[in-house]
């Protein structure tokens, strides 16, 4: 017998969005000073949400320069009274947190229950994990007085607006650096709840300030003179452009980029377990991750038992509202995203590969994509060596843990990986060999502030999270 299950949405009153927003500029909001805007739009029904200021080169230098000011009283202060700072916004976020996740699944898309069960808690924490580091810098490993770079420029993706700020922002202010961020254009509402969260903690003027635009606007904050450090989590190409921009200046810089993780499952796995991490893997705000086990490598002797558990388990996947509590699969970001998914997934049934999806049915308004599996895979396939972004997995076989090894080290990136068997000697000789940042055992996407995250290759450098996230921030 099947359940259907009854609408469960979450209320839009508990967050209040205003019709305009400014730039976060040393304690205050204020208008661009070209006075152009931008629209923010709903990705599930392409409702305008706001209209948000564009930041301009003059406005990223009046930003930089609140920034510096506020760096020398920052910087002096005492690490527990820095601590009692973000002690103190980790507390509101946890208090706003219905609002905050409301309102991330509105200017995302993502689905409610993500939003509230994994992004806010995990934000909160991050803010809860650094207060605790910020009087015990002398004891991170960095030096007996390690000190700080100061003014650090920001530019975070959409994928996870308030988690990514989160990541960035906390680790700099423990250290005692000031910040001037710039959210993605298609998410910058969270962005701008937190400076309010900031003015709500009491936190000096010029500590925080967040610049809306687009990418013109992250690439002035780049290239300022007086930015000390630049971090960026995004797309491998803009990773790229930036490293050319602040190549030959003295600019501490760690990019956290692009990947094409594998999942890799043994004969001796257990199957249901599997079944659900590979989902979780892939489907997992919807795809939008850098991380993501885009790539399933399967032992073929068990192949076909992996593959009908699969595709039984993605056919109960529920696609639609982000606001309603039962959905699994949100709206796809932007438009933008969306064709590029569609133009990927075309190209591997034009390669040959074979194309399934569960039979759902897609909202008419928003941007949506069903979850979709490509069995008849090669190395050679674009889906299997270029970043989709989005819910889409490719199945590769094999058929020794040498040529698993083999084909997950067959791409440019290398951020993480997962491996899948009941031999723990096994994971720990795959976990040797794989070229991946993260490797996770019989488990996928599990993350954790006390733990550092980054990648190898075209996946960028640098680590954020953990004892080891305090380094990009300091001056060793």
């Amino acid at each position: 017998m099947t359940f259907e299950y009854a609408p469960a949405p979450e209320s839009r009153a508990v967050v209040d969005i205003a019709p305009s927003y400014g730039l976060f500029i040393d304690g205050e909001f204020a208008d661009a000073a070209g006075g152009k805007v931008f629209k923010t739009v709903s990705p599930a029904n392409e409702e305008v949400l706001s209209e948000v200021a564009q930041a301009s080169a003059e406005d990223v230098d009046r930003a930089v320069k609140a920034a510096r000011k506020a760096f020398e009283k920052w910087s002096a202060l005492p690490g527990a009274e820095r601590a009692k700072y973000l002690f103190r916004i980790a507390r509101l976020i946890q208090e706003r947190s219905r609002e905050l996740a409301v309102l991330e699944s509105l200017d995302n898309g993502k689905p409610i229950r993500e939003s509230r069960d994994s992004d806010l808690p995990l934000v909160a924490a991050h803010f809860f994990y650094y207060a605790g580091w910020a009087d015990k810098l002398g004891h991170a490993g960095y030096g007996a007085d390690p000190k700080p770079l100061g003014v650090a420029g920001q530019v975070i993706p959409w994928n996870f607006p308030l988690l990514m700020l989160a990541w960035k922002i906390a680790p700099a202010l423990a250290c005692g650096n000031t910040v001037v961020l710039k959210p993605a254009e298609t998410t910058p509402l969270s962005a701008l709840f937190f400076a309010d969260i900031c003015r709500q903690a009491g936190l000096p003027k010029g500590v925080v300030n967040i610049l809306t635009g687009d990418g013109s606007t992250g690439a002035e904050l780049v290239a300022h003179p007086d930015v000390n450090k630049v971090a960026f989590t995004g797309s491998t190409e803009v990773g790229k452009a930036i490293a050319r921009t602040v190549a030959g200046t003295d600019k501490k810089l760690t990019l956290e980029l692009g990947g094409k993780a594998a999942n890799i499952v043994f004969d001796d796995a257990p199957i249901d377990q599997a079944v659900e991490g590979i989902v979780n893997g892939i489907f997992f705000n919807q795809g939008h991750v850098c991380c993501a086990g885009s790539r399933l490598l399967v032992q073929e002797s068990v192949q076909d038992e992996l593959l009908e558990a699969l595709k039984r388990r993605m056919s109960t996947l529920r696609v639609g509202d982000p606001l309603d509590k039962n959905t699994d699969i949100g709206a796809i970001n932007s438009a933008e995203q969306l064709a590029r998914i569609k133009e990927l997934a075309d190209a591997g049934e034009s390669e040959g590969a074979e194309r399934w999806a569960p039979a759902c049915e897609l909202p008419d308004a928003g941007y949506w994509f069903a979850p979709t599996l490509f069995t008849g895979v090669t190395q050679a396939h674009r889906i299997a060596q270029e970043e989709i972004f989005g819910p889409v997995l490719s199945v590769l076989t094999f058929r020794t843990p040498e040529e698993a090894v083999a084909k997950a080290n067959n791409t440019p990136y290398g951020l993480s990986a997962g491996v899948w068997t009941e031999k723990g000697s096994r994971i720990l000789w795959m976990a040797n060999k794989l070229r991946a940042g993260i490797v996770w055992s019989n488990t996928f996407n599990k993350f954790d502030p006390a733990s550092p995250f980054g990648g190898y290759k075209e996946s960028g450098f640098g680590r954020e999270g953990g004892r080891h996230g305090l380094e990009a921030y300091l001056d060793v």
